[in-house]
């Protein structure tokens, strides 16, 4: 149940004893009476909204069921594109036409635009190491027609200004409610090279991301614009807009994009045209462009007069745009069975593309669009179906590692089998977190990495079975959990989930295992206390509510709240806030009167459900649970009772490791 942020009598009580039960208006239970003896454990308090939040909640844009208010409202832009990229200097020269709508009801004296590239200017701030390349270069700037210059020193008058990644435009005329402006801009800059962070050229292949400016966010909740600076961890916030770009490169390079390619006719040859088609027919891998086929002439045309060609794509309602290019790719090619994602009744399909380099056949890159049909199938099933008209892999510079973008992922590095899977639908899975569900990955990384996370380990879990990335993610946080927080074991040490993503500590596995591996975890452990069936009733309606629109956590939690008909501040308060522990155990188990006297401990600080697996003679397996609020009334011990007909043998807590336990040495016991 959120509570909202208000000043409260009884708010320092709370903070100084962690008690469980709410001193705001909201119903439930009255506050238990506080004794001046210190509880025996701390206690998970409620989760309150931010003041900002609640304000969304009384001006009708957010509920406190999870569903977007009925007054619920999102920004939207469009742009329309055009760049040049020259491989032999890696220099890439734009321009574009971009027009803003505001739909809020606010009126607006400025627009702020996003250039992600001075994070490679000499003076650019950043929290890792990048390769140096210089800042973009913004050479003209128009709005409505009439061309800004810098605004003067005193910050008056119409103009632009560019610091850090942010460009801000002071409007000449207010931006009014229901009003659009039209801004034309020429840019360039230099891709950066192998080392910079999801993108760059090695000087053979081209992915090309952050490129053009892009409006900033401005949503129902803050009231303000999103400009925190783009520093190399943290991801991104973007909003939603519709995309017609066109990309001019040498003939001979293919292009892998976001959005559908519009004039195929003028950039590829006859041959290269009709197995694409062929490959949308049927869900066999296509060899579209083969070894002996790369080049002018073979995979495209000649081009103009200087030998290149124009590229031409479209996209609606996505939140970025970004493409690979190359004249050493090979291009595989065939279809996926992705649902019924329209509505009408029919089963859709999305086209599957694989751009890559010969040598990567031996990192397993020959069945690339193999593992990029399996993710869009089986997410489709297991989420909601695939929307997008086709979803391209592309064989980037090794320190794309694996990045995301609409209907696009960039893949570096070495790869075996299992590994260019698993980071195929990892970045495959982000079609869904946050691409179509818009979160704010900067605030809250966890919101689409810990999600995409859960999500891969399901899919990995039928394309390997049995394999159980579950259990890795696991692993991986209770291998950092088991230090301690990073206050307490100082710098490498876990973080909370709950925190900004530039603001985790540099150089440590802190921000990882935060957003990906103990939100999966987080996931996993939800999953096993709502059941199968609640757990994913609630999980897709959550996608659902928020298609194309800009969730904020309390949205996520109070949808799983709504579905499941649960409170379940005690989970949120521990698992997303806290950097508490799990550790149950059992201490004693004697047969007393026809029955067994069990002791449980809880010696951490995370309370969790007793899941007991209870062994008798001949094998038979009963379960039991103890109920969490044992834990939540502050209880370190609690003793149960079990008939001991027919005869016990042995007891064990979650032996399915459902839930993080730090130390599962104490979690059975023999009865004796």
């Amino acid at each position: 149940m959120r509570v909202a942020l208000r000043p409260l009598p009884c708010l320092t009580k709370f903070w100084m004893l962690l008690v469980t039960t709410a001193c705001a208006s909201g119903g439930g239970a009255p506050p238990a009476p506080v004794s001046a003896q210190a509880p025996a454990r701390p206690r998970p308090y409620p989760v309150f909204e931010t003041r900002a939040f609640a304000a969304a909640v009384d001006a009708g844009t957010r509920t406190r069921t999870g569903r977007p208010g009925p007054r619920y409202w999102q920004q939207y832009a469009r742009y329309q594109l055009s760049a040049t990229l020259d491989p032999a200097t890696a220099r890439l020269d734009g321009s574009g036409i971009i027009t803003y709508l505001n739909r809020s009801p606010d009126t607006l004296a400025a627009v702020y635009l996003q250039l992600y590239n001075n994070l490679f200017a000499p003076t650019g701030m950043r929290n890792e190491l990048v390769p140096v390349v210089g800042a973009v270069d913004v050479r003209s700037v128009a709005v409505e027609g009439r061309a800004f210059t810098t605004v003067a020193e005193d910050g008056r008058g119409p103009g632009y200004e560019v610091e850090s990644t942010m460009l801000r435009l002071a409007l000449e005329r207010p931006l009014l409610p229901n009003d659009s402006v039209r801004m034309a801009i020429e840019w360039a800059l230099t891709v950066p090279p192998d080392g910079a962070p999801r993108g760059g050229t090695d000087g053979e292949v081209y992915f090309v991301s952050y490129w053009y400016p892009q409006v900033a966010v401005y949503d129902d909740v803050d009231r303000r614009w999103h400009t925190d600076p783009y520093m190399g961890n943290a991801e991104f916030y973007m909003g939603y807009g519709d995309y017609d770009v066109s990309l001019t490169v040498p003939a001979g390079f293919l292009i892998g994009a976001t959005g559908t390619l519009r004039n195929p006719e003028q950039v590829l040859t006859p041959q290269v045209r009709a197995r694409l088609d062929s490959a949308a027919r049927g869900r066999g891998i296509v060899r579209v462009v083969r070894d002996d086929e790369r080049g002018v002439g073979r995979a495209t045309p000649r081009g103009d007069a200087d030998g290149r060609l124009t590229w031409r794509f479209t996209a609606t309602n996505v939140r970025d745009f970004a493409f690979g290019a190359s004249d050493a790719y090979l291009w595989d090619a065939t279809m996926a069975v992705a649902g019924d994602a329209d509505g009408d009744g029919r089963a859709d399909s999305a086209q599957i593309h694989a751009f890559y380099r010969p040598e990567r056949r031996q990192w397993a890159w020959g069945h690339s669009a193999r593992y990029g049909q399996h993710s869009i199938e089986f997410l489709s099933r297991y989420l909601w179906p695939y929307a997008y008209p086709q979803m391209t892999v592309v064989d980037g510079v090794t320190s794309c590692a694996g990045m995301e973008y609409p209907m696009i992922t960039c893949i570096g590095g070495p790869r075996d089998t299992l590994g260019l899977y698993s980071v195929t639908v990892h970045e495959i899975a982000h079609m869904w977190f946050p691409m179509r569900v818009g979160s704010d990955e900067k605030r809250y990384s966890w919101q689409d990495e810990g999600l995409t996370r859960f999500n891969q380990a399901q899919a990995m879990q039928e394309f390997f079975a049995p394999y159980d990335r579950e259990r890795l993610s696991r692993e991986n946080y209770l291998n950092l959990a088991r230090q301690g927080s990073a206050s307490e074991a100082g710098l490498v040490g876990e973080v909370e989930l709950m925190r900004h993503g530039d603001l985790y500590p540099v150089g440590t596995p802190a921000f990882g295992i935060a957003s990906y591996d103990k939100m999966a975890t987080n996931l996993v452990a939800l999953r096993a206390i709502l059941g199968d069936s609640v757990f994913l009733r609630a999980y897709r309606e959550y996608g659902r509510r928020w298609l194309e629109k800009h969730p904020q956590p309390y949205d996520l939690w109070n949808t799983f709240e709504d579905v499941a008909a649960r409170d379940l501040d005690w989970f949120w308060r521990t698992w997303f806030f806290e950097t508490w522990t799990l550790d149950q155990a059992l201490t004693s188990a004697r047969r007393a009167g026809g029955s067994v006297e069990l002791v449980i401990e809880d010696r951490g600080l995370a309370p969790m459900p007793v899941r007991l697996a209870i062994t008798r003679a001949g094998g038979a397996v009963e379960r039991m649970e103890v109920p969490v609020e044992v834990w939540l009334g502050g209880a370190r011990r609690h003793v149960i009772r079990i008939p001991d007909s027919p005869r016990i043998e042995r007891i064990a807590i979650d032996p399915e490791e459902r839930f993080p336990d730090v130390d599962r040495g104490n979690n059975e016991i023999v009865v004796r």
